[in-house]
C-alpha cells in the first residue's frame, strides 16, 4: 500500500509466493469478463483465503467448545451459568463499545490507497472505541453489586463479573486490530492473533486453572489475560503491515458517518447470542436453565462457523469489486458461496436436528432434554440464516449501513419481545425460539433490503435446486435412522462422513453443481495432494453446461 513517499513492501502473509500465506487478494481483481459474468480470479483469492480462515475458525471453534466442554464437566449447572452470564455481559458490553468501527476500519481500508488514510482509520478506531470501552467497564465495576443481585445466584464470588469487565477494553482493541488486519485483506495475522492465540492461551489458562482450584473465577483470569496478550500481538502484526506511529489523515467524518448505524447492528448481534442467556438468569429464579441452554447452543454454534469461513475477506472484496463498478462480479460470487456455504453446512445442520440430545450427552456426558431440544431449534434457525449467505456484509459493502440499521432494529425488537413472552413459560425452549426467530427474521429481512436497494440475491438456477434437494432428500431418513439407534463418541464421526458424502450425492444427482464449482475442488486437490474424479465429473465445463467425465 503506497506510504507518503514510497511504495511500502509487500508484506509476506499476502504474497502469492508464501507456502505457508493465503494469497493476496490484490491481485484478485478480473481482468475480463466472460458469459459467465467474469473470471475466477476472485472466486479463487476468496477460496484460498477462506482455506486459512476456515483452520483458524475450527481451531477457534473447537477450542471455545473445549472451553464450554471443561466449564461444563467441572463445575455445576449452576456455576457454569454464572460463567456464562458474565461472558455474555462482557461480550455485550464490547460489542457495543466497537461503535461499529471494526467494520468501518476494514471497509475503508481496502478502498485508501495512502497510508495516512489508513493510519487515521486506526487513530479514530482505537481512540473512540478504546475511551467507550474503558467507560463500559467503569460502569460494570460501579454497578457491579446490583447486576450481582439481578442475574447471579447469592454465593457467586464478586470478583467474576469485575475481571471480565476488566478484560472488556482489551477485547475491544482486540476486536480493532483484527478489523484492521481485515481491511488489508490479511488472513495468516488474524488466524495468529484471534484463533490461535487468543482463544488457544484463553483455553489452556482456563483448564491449568480449574485444575488447581480456581471455581469460577478461573474463566475470569483466563479471558483477562488472553486478551490483553492478544491485544498486544495483533497490533504488533498490524505494524508490519501499517507503521503504526507516523502521520495521518483521521477521515472522522466518513468513518462515523458509515459505521454509526452499525452500532445497533453490532449490538443486535451480540444480543441474538448473549441476551437470552442474561434474560435466562434475570427471569428465572436459577441461573441452571442458563447452564442447560448454553450447552446446546455451544454445539449449535459450529453452523455460522461456516458461514464465517467465507465472511473475513467477503466484505472487503464485494467493497473493492463495487468500487470499480464490478457488482456483477459480486452477484456471481455471492451466489456461488452462498452455495457452498449451505452444502457445507448441511451435514452439521443434519446431525443437530436428528441427534440432538445424543450429541449433548457426548460432548457434557449429560442426557439434559432441555439442551437437546434448545439444540435442535437453535440449528434450525442458524442453518435458515446461513442460507442467506453473506447478505448484511453485501449490505455493508454497498454503504447501505442505513438499511443494516432498520433489519437489525426490527430483529432485535422481535428478540427482546419474543425472550420477555417465552421465557416465563417455556423456560430454555422458549429462549431457543425466541433466538432462533430473531436470526431468521435478521436475515430474511436483510436479504429483502438487499435485493430491493441492489437487485442482488444469492438466488441461481444451482442454488435453488440445493436448496430444495437437499432436506428433501436427507431430513426424512436421518429422522427414521434416529427412531432406532443413538449415537455415541465412535459412531457420531461416521455419520457426519456419510451424511457429507450423501449431501454431495443428491447435489450432484439434482444438478446442483456448476463450473465455478471447480475453483473449490482445485482447491482441495492442491492442498490435499489428491484426485476428486468422483465430484469433478459431475462439475460442468465452462459455456456450455456439458459436464467433465474423468
Amino acid at each position: 500500500m503506497p506510504g507518503e513517499d514510497a511504495t511500502a513492501p509487500v508484506d509476506d502473509a499476502t504474497s502469492a509466493t508464501d507456502a505457508d500465506a493465503a494469497p493476496s487478494v490484490d491481485d484478485a481483481t478480473p481482468a475480463t469478463d466472460d458469459a459467465e459474468g467474469g473470471t475466477d480470479d476472485d472466486l479463487s483469492a476468496l477460496v484460498s483465503s477462506a482455506s486459512l480462515v476456515l483452520v483458524g475458525s475450527l481451531f477457534g471453534s473447537g477450542s471455545k467448545l473445549l472451553e464450554q466442554i471443561v466449564v461444563g464437566r467441572l463445575l455445576s449447572t449452576s456455576a457454569y451459568g454464572e460463567v456464562n452470564i458474565a461472558l455474555s455481559t462482557m461480550t455485550l458490553g464490547s460489542t457495543l463499545a466497537l461503535l461499529g468501527l471494526d467494520q468501518g476500519i476494514s471497509r475503508f481500508a481496502s478502498r485508501y490507497d495512502d497510508e495516512r488514510d489508513v493510519r487515521g482509520l486506526w487513530v479514530v478506531g482505537l481512540a473512540l472505541a478504546g475511551a467507550t470501552g474503558v467507560l463500559l467497564s467503569a460502569a460494570l465495576l460501579l454497578a457491579g453489586d446490583r447486576l450481582r443481585r439481578l442475574l447471579f445466584e447469592p454465593t457467586t464470588p464478586p470478583g467474576l463479573l469485575t475481571l471480565f469487565a476488566l478484560a472488556l477494553p482489551f477485547l475491544v482493541g482486540l476486536r480493532l486490530g483484527v478489523g484492521a488486519v481485515r481491511g488489508h485483506e490479511n488472513t495468516r495475522y488474524r488466524t495468529y492473533a484471534y484463533d490461535l492465540l487468543y482463544n488457544g492461551l484463553r483455553l489452556v489458562l482456563l483448564v491449568a486453572l480449574l485444575l488447581a482450584g480456581g471455581g469460577v473465577l478461573a474463566a475470569g483470569y483466563a479471558y483477562l489475560v488472553a486478551a490483553v496478550v492478544a491485544f498486544v500481538v495483533v497490533h504488533a502484526l498490524l505494524n508490519r503491515l501499517l507503521a503504526l506511529r507516523g502521520p495521518f489523515r483521521t477521515h472522522v467524518r466518513d468513518l462515523l458517518t458509515f459505521s454509526a448505524p452499525l452500532v445497533v447492528a453490532a449490538a443486535v448481534s451480540a444480543l441474538f447470542a448473549q441476551v437470552d442467556t442474561i434474560m435466562l438468569g434475570a427471569l428465572l429464579p436459577s441461573t441452571a436453565p442458563a447452564g442447560a441452554y448454553n450447552k446446546g447452543y455451544t454445539i449449535a454454534a459450529g453452523l455460522p462457523v461456516v458461514l464465517s469461513v467465507f465472511g473475513f475477506l467477503y466484505m472487503p472484496l464485494a467493497a473493492r469489486l463495487d468500487a470499480g463498478d464490478d457488482r456483477d462480479e459480486v452477484r456471481r460470487v455471492y451466489a456461488v458461496t452462498t452455495k457452498w456455504i449451505f452444502v457445507a453446512a448441511f451435514p452439521l445442520f443434519l446431525t443437530f436436528v436428528a441427534f440432538p440430545t445424543d450429541l449433548v450427552t457426548i460432548v457434557f456426558g449429560t442426557a439434559d432434554p432441555r439442551s437437546g431440544m434448545a439444540l435442535a431449534v437453535l440449528a434450525v434457525g442458524f442453518f435458515v440464516s446461513a442460507a442467506n449467505g453473506r447478505c448484511q456484509d453485501t449490505l455493508s459493502a454497498f454503504g447501505h449501513t442505513r438499511a443494516i440499521l432498520a433489519v437489525n432494529t426490527v430483529a432485535a425488537l422481535v428478540n427482546v419481545a419474543a425472550n420477555l413472552l417465552l421465557i416465563p413459560r417455556f423456560g430454555v425452549i422458549g429462549a431457543a425460539a425466541a433466538s432462533a426467530l430473531s436470526f431468521v427474521t435478521l436475515n430474511v429481512s436483510a436479504l429483502l433490503a438487499l435485493r430491493w436497494l441492489s437487485g442482488i440475491e444469492p438466488f441461481s438456477g444451482p442454488t435453488t435446486r440445493a436448496f430444495l434437494a437437499l432436506p428433501v432428500a436427507l431430513l426424512p431418513p436421518a429422522f427414521a435412522l434416529s427412531g432406532v439407534v443413538s449415537l455415541s463418541i465412535f459412531t457420531l464421526p461416521v455419520f457426519v462422513v456419510g451424511a457429507g458424502v450423501a449431501v454431495v450425492a443428491v447435489a450432484a444427482a439434482a444438478g446442483a453443481l456448476q463450473s465455478e464449482d471447480a475453483v473449490l475442488i482445485d482447491l482441495v486437490e492442491g492442498r490435499l495432494g489428491v484426485h476428486v474424479p468422483l465430484v469433478r465429473r459431475y462439475v460442468p465445463e465452462d459455456g456450455d453446461g456439458s459436464t467433465t467425465h474423468e
